[in-house]
């Protein structure tokens, strides 16, 4: 990862999903099964070999897993490792077509090791490595040719962007501080952002997330990177990438999700 940004100074992402999972059941995986379908515009993903970079609690493995898919998942953090292992014990404790590694997208020996796959995964996970540039190129050799990429990356706001990476390196400092962010953004996310989701229809949090631990995702994720969605497009259209599928959040804060297919070799 990046030498610049110490250890102990970096959000403690795996330790945040690990307790999520506690609260893990089927109708969360339903939605990340749901959504996953959904946007990658595949009913299943059976004879599908599938990349999760950054697999985070686990539950996008899971849902992959439960469609079909032969998985591979990997994260850098060793508590997201052990929450993946922890879902595929609980939910898929016979399947030996799911693999649990822990390796960086940083380390391009380690993600050539991986091979290729059909679908390669990261869902808001690259701008969070501390180099988002160079996990965007490694990513692209994981894929088939013909295969699909869905990545999810924050939007890029002029003046929010430079806000929430305040915020988000303050949380980190100490505990005085990230108690002191949570109790002033918590009527932001639970009050306000509520009054929105119901006068849009969507108080059901999308892709079977939690608003409590979503929430301190956001507040402490650190390292942080964003980009405006032409940015990703250019990029990947440079390296022979088309774009099948894009969902933005409406130049709100959030993510903008991509789904691109690798060119096959004329």
């Amino acid at each position: 990862m990046n030498k610049g940004i110490s250890l102990e100074k970096r959000f403690k992402f795996g330790e945040n999903w690990y307790r999520f999972i506690a609260h893990m059941n089927e109708a969360r995986i339903s939605s990340a099964k749901e959504s996953l379908s959904e946007m990658l515009s595949l009913p299943d993903l059976k004879r599908k070999s599938f990349l999760d970079v950054g697999s985070g609690s686990g539950l996008f493995s899971l849902a992959a897993h439960q469609l079909g898919a032969d998985v591979t998942s990997f994260d850098y953090d060793g508590s997201s490792v052990a929450s993946t292992k922890e879902l595929k014990n609980r939910w898929a404790d016979s399947a030996n077509t799911w693999r649990i590694e822990q390796g960086s997208v940083l380390d391009s020996d380690y993600m050539k090791s991986l091979g290729k796959f059909d679908i390669v995964y990261s869902w808001g996970v690259l701008h969070h490595t501390g180099n988002m540039k160079k996990a965007l190129s490694n990513v692209i050799g994981n894929v088939k040719h013909g295969g699909q990429l869905y990545i999810a990356i924050y939007n890029y706001q002029p003046f929010k962007t430079s806000y929430w990476k305040v915020v988000k390196k303050a949380y980190n400092q100490n505990i005085l501080l990230c108690t002191m962010i949570v109790l002033v953004h918590m009527p932001y996310f639970f009050i306000l952002r509520g009054i929105v989701r119901f006068f849009r229809g969507k108080l059901k949090l999308e892709r079977g997330m939690s608003l409590w631990y979503d929430m301190l995702d956001w507040l402490g994720g650190y390292p942080f990177e964003a980009a405006r969605p032409e940015e990703i497009i250019d990029y990947y259209l440079l390296h022979d990438f088309v774009l099948q599928k894009l969902t933005t959040c409406g130049g709100r804060s959030g993510c903008n999700e991509f789904v691109f297919r690798r060119l096959i070799n004329q």
